[in-house]
């Protein structure tokens, strides 16, 4: 992870906002802090850090016991179990036998914690965030609206009162009219969130998104507001610091209506297709809601824009720095964490209004792109496991305006106990189509192997026609599914390559399978038969089976024909290859009769199959290297039947049927949790329970069956 491309700021006067400006500032420079998070904001905290002359100490669980965060700081403690983070008194207690002047929370676990913030004050900690008071009435949705109300900032219609019954909360609904949006007024991330788009859907929905909040927040999580749902509303958040003298400012807008689950996939600055006026009108209802309630340091004001009437509302404040902050450092060339650390120390704004707003002039548009381990192509499931190749972007070492913020690399464990963001990829461009065109350029350089990640589909998001004219809204994907999941065909040099590939491995010693079964022996000079399973959801002819039949005609030289099903054999005469195999991974360089390739395969070997990752002209194709029948049925390999399987690996949260049950297809079947993401297992086929394998509670690994059905008789001829 390279340094901010920002430098620190001198001090200067500010056109102060308040009678209190012209006093001195009481400061007390911070000399050490404990960083209360993991992964890569913890080593992007760090790195500001070190900058500062600040000695920087990182905490980690059992589960993160290997990362890289870990051995970031000056030095670094265990916490024990995976909700370590999440362990208040024992961090405190860590700092104070430590001697550590303050405590940078981050974002997630302890951020918004306005007791967890009260406890730091009283231990004389300082707590690199907003005083406890504002975090309290910010964290509380009801009580925000209610503020935000009296300092006329608009808010959308709603109910947000204590009538917290079912029916009540029904006439309510009926009252605002439908549709609207259900959200616990301890919400985040899109947890205890349910749109009720009519009246029959309402108590299901309630109860789902009552049960979600429990599990995520705790009591008084289930304690729900009722709002108008804006049909084609978008995402707009305001940046916003604020000191300890009445001064505050708004550092840009970021655009984030590009989501999936209510949760960001891209966010970028500014804000397309939105008119001066309204911007201007954005950042000031953004510092008057800072002013409202007393704010101090890093925040984010988020509104909801009504795209049919231009209008924007009022959603929420979050009380801590964001996941998308460097968006907002990219086009100001400021370093976010710095100015916490300075205002945390009691220094004013390193910078006025004017003075932000001539920064943001001459500095263009940026876009940043999660990188997440889920499979869109699969309702954006998450997954996790273990990273065997991850080759991130190389250009964030050359360009400037090109950076990379991640915690994981090749070995390391992507933990379902967490959140599943692998890295975040930003650039910045003169303008906004620049800024396309180079945050593709720089995906199409990803390789991630060993777990779904949502690449392909970040790249697909950059070639989007609607995306690139600015067409954005909430409902963007689901809007354009269509075409962001059409699938492609897959070239017969891909699995041309993938044979030579396994035909270099094998050659030297490492068959993919562990044996030479079904593929001759690993010297051998003669034709090889090898047969590709497409297990690409983005690919057309998913399941299908495609054969490659490699020849070696001379020394380096190969005769190579790929076989489909009901197609002409396409056939490669003397292909000329040079491939570098390490451990599991082939960088492979091909002449083809018209066209030289170059490709990295990457195996990865399982239980009963050995996956194939083809990373090709910039895109990525998965395959599965087949055993020979034969080979399969003498060790009993073949795929449960009659059977729901674990598509990850979760938590029991509910068994929705019981054994004996008649049940239809799309009957919810079981409820999981994985990556605190509450997932509905649905039946694929009409059928009869036999067997729930598993009671709520139990933990279950990826494949592991959930729900047996009893098999048909078989049909007399």
């Amino acid at each position: 992870m390279r340094s901010i491309r920002a430098h620190r700021l001198p001090l200067r006067p500010l056109a102060r906002h308040s009678s209190s400006a012209a006093s001195t500032p009481k400061t007390n420079a911070l000399q050490s802090v404990l960083i209360a998070n993991r992964g890569e904001i913890a080593i992007r905290i760090n790195k500001t850090a070190e900058r500062m002359g600040i000695r920087a100490t990182t905490i980690y669980t059992d589960v993160d016991a290997n990362s890289w965060h870990a051995g970031a700081g000056y030095q670094s403690f265990g916490l024990g179990p995976a909700n370590g983070y999440l362990d208040g008194e024992k961090i405190i207690k860590i700092i104070k036998q430590n001697g550590i002047q303050a405590l940078h929370p981050g974002y997630g676990f302890l951020s918004e914690n306005f007791k967890f913030a009260e406890r730091c004050e009283q231990e004389g900690i300082v707590f690199v965030g907003p005083p406890a008071s504002a975090m309290q009435d910010m964290g509380d949705k009801a009580r925000s609206k209610e503020i935000m109300n009296a300092a006329n900032v608009p808010c959308v219609p709603g109910y947000h009162g204590s009538d917290q019954g079912e029916l009540q909360l029904l006439e309510h609904a009926k009252k605002i009219e439908f549709p609207v949006l259900l959200k616990s007024v301890r919400g985040g991330g899109g947890k205890g969130m349910r749109i009720v788009m009519k009246e029959e859907e309402f108590m299901d929905q309630l109860k789902s998104a009552r049960a979600e909040a429990r599990g995520s927040f705790g009591e008084g999580g289930e304690v729900m507001l009722v709002e108008k749902y804006i049909v084609r509303p978008r995402h707009v958040e305001v940046q916003v610091f604020a000191d300890k003298y009445g001064n505050t400012a708004a550092l840009g807008e970021r655009d984030c209506s590009v989501q999936r689950r209510h949760q960001k996939v891209l966010e970028e600055s500014p804000a397309p297709d939105l008119d001066e006026a309204t911007r201007q009108d954005l950042w000031n209802k953004a510092r008057m809601a800072a002013s409202a309630v007393g704010y101090v340091g890093a925040g984010t004001v988020e509104f909801i824009l009504d795209k049919d009437t231009g209008k924007f509302y009022f959603m929420e404040m979050n009380t801590r720095l964001q996941v998308e902050h460097p968006v907002t450092e990219m086009v100001t060339g400021l370093d976010l964490v710095e100015w916490q650390f300075r205002i945390a120390a009691g220094e004013k704004l390193p910078l006025d209004q004017s003075e932000i707003e001539a920064r943001m002039a001459t500095l263009g548009a940026a876009i940043e792109a999660r990188v997440y381990a889920e499979n869109p192509e699969k309702g954006f499931m998450p997954d996790s496991g273990k990273l065997v190749h991850a080759v991130l972007s190389d250009a964030a070492k050359s360009d400037p305006d090109i950076r990379l913020d991640w915690g994981f690399g090749s070995g390391s464990v992507v933990s379902e106990a967490y959140d599943g963001m692998i890295a975040k990829l930003i650039v910045r461009g003169e303008d906004r189509a620049t800024a396309i065109a180079k945050l593709a350029t720089a995906l199409r350089q990803f390789e991630i192997v060993g777990l779904s990640t949502n690449v392909e589909f970040l790249k697909r998001l950059c070639y989007s026609p609607a995306f690139i004219a600015g067409d954005v809204e909430t409902g963007f994907i689901e809007k354009h599914r269509e075409e962001l999941f059409s699938p492609r065909r897959i070239d017969g040099e891909v699995f041309a390559q993938a044979a030579l590939a396994v035909q270099s491995l094998q050659q030297k010693g490492a068959s993919p399978h562990g044996t030479s079964i079904g593929f001759g022996s690993p010297s051998a000079t003669s034709s090889r038969k090898l047969a590709f399973k497409i297990i690409d959801g983005y690919c057309a002819g998913e399941g299908e089976v495609v054969e490659a039949n490699v020849a070696q005609v001379g020394r380096g030289l190969y005769d190579v024909t790929v076989t489909r099903k009901g197609q002409e054999p396409e056939v490669y005469k003397n292909v000329r290859t040079e491939p570098k195999t390490e451990a599991e991974v082939t960088k492979i360089e091909s002449w083809f009769p018209e066209a030289r390739i170059q490709s990295t395969v990457v195996n990865q070997e399982g239980e009963t199959e050995t996956k194939i990752a083809v990373f090709q002209h910039g895109v990525k194709t998965d395959l599965a290297l087949l055993s020979p029948g034969w080979y399969e049925k003498a060790l009993g390999l073949k795929e449960a039947s009659s059977s729901v399987a674990a598509p990850m690996p979760c938590k029991i949260l509910k068994n929705e049927v019981t054994e004996g049950q008649t049940v239809t297809k799309g009957t919810p079947l079981v409820v999981i949790e994985s990556m605190k993401m509450e997932t509905v297992i649905r039946s694929p086929q009409d059928g009869v329970i036999k067997k729930l394998a598993h009671k709520e509670g139990d933990i279950c690994k990826a494949g592991t069956v959930l729900v047996l059905f009893e098999e048909e008789p078989e049909k007399q001829e």
